[in-house]
C-alpha cells in the first residue's frame, strides 16, 4: 500500500457564514458598509459565546471581512489567529444610503427595496451577486469546516448564490447578530448544494 492509498479522504466542505455581533448602527437599523464601525460591549460579547459554540471545530481555513466589526468578531470567537482578511466578504456598498435607515430611504423613495435596486453610488445587485459567486467558486475549492465572517446582507446574499437562487429572494433569509447557518452538500446528492442549518444563535 503505497502513501497516497492510505491517507483518508478529504473531510467534506461546510461552509459557516458568521455575521458579526451588535453594532451600535445595527441596533439603530442603520445602513452599515464601508463605514468601519467597532462592536458594542454586547456585540463583544455576543462573539465571546460564539467561541463556545465554535470550540472543538477543527477549520481548515477562516476568512474575514475586512471591516474591523468582522474582525473583532474572530478574535472574540477564538479564531482571530487563523483569519485571513477576504475583501469579497465585505457588506453591501450602500453608496448615497451609508448610514441611513429603510424607513428614511422610503420617505424619499417609496418602495426602495435594495434587493431589488440597489444604492445609488454603491453596488447594485447584480454586482453583489457577481461577489458572491466569485466566493462560491472559491470555496467550493476548499475541504473540511471554514468558517466566513461577514455581515447581515452579504451573508445572506453568499448563502443564496450557494444554493443559486436570486438575491431577491433574501428578504425571506433571517442572519440575527452574532448568528450562523451552514452550507455544505446534501450527502445523498453530493453535486447538490445546500442550507444545512441557518439563524443559529450562539449556545
Amino acid at each position: 500500500m503505497t502513501d497516497d492509498d492510505a491517507r483518508e479522504p478529504a473531510a467534506p466542505l461546510q461552509v459557516y457564514v458568521i455575521r458579526h455581533g451588535q453594532t451600535a448602527w445595527s441596533l439603530s437599523g442603520q445602513h452599515t458598509g464601508r463605514t468601519d464601525i467597532a462592536l458594542t460591549p454586547h456585540g463583544e460579547d455576543e462573539a465571546r459565546t460564539l467561541e463556545a459554540s465554535l470550540r472543538g471545530l477543527a477549520f481548515s481555513h477562516v476568512l474575514t471581512s475586512p471591516r474591523q466589526r468582522a474582525r473583532q468578531t474572530a478574535a472574540l470567537a477564538g479564531l482571530g489567529a487563523q483569519a485571513t482578511c477576504e475583501p469579497d466578504l465585505a457588506e453591501w456598498d450602500y453608496g448615497d444610503y451609508e448610514g441611513l435607515r429603510s424607513v428614511e430611504i422610503r420617505a424619499s423613495r417609496p418602495g426602495w427595496n435594495i434587493l431589488r435596486d440597489g444604492c445609488p453610488n454603491g453596488e447594485s445587485p447584480a454586482q453583489i451577486a457577481a461577489r458572491a459567486d466569485r466566493l462560491v467558486k472559491a470555496l467550493s475549492a476548499l475541504t473540511g469546516n471554514v468558517a466566513v465572517f461577514s455581515h447581515g446582507h452579504f451573508g445572506r446574499c453568499l448563502a443564496a448564490r450557494w444554493i443559486g437562487i436570486e438575491i431577491e429572494t433574501v428578504q425571506h433569509f433571517l442572519l440575527g447578530t452574532a448568528c450562523y447557518g451552514v452550507l455544505g452538500y446534501d450527502p445523498g446528492h453530493p453535486d447538490t448544494r445546500v442550507i444545512a442549518r441557518w439563524n443559529i444563535a450562539a449556545a
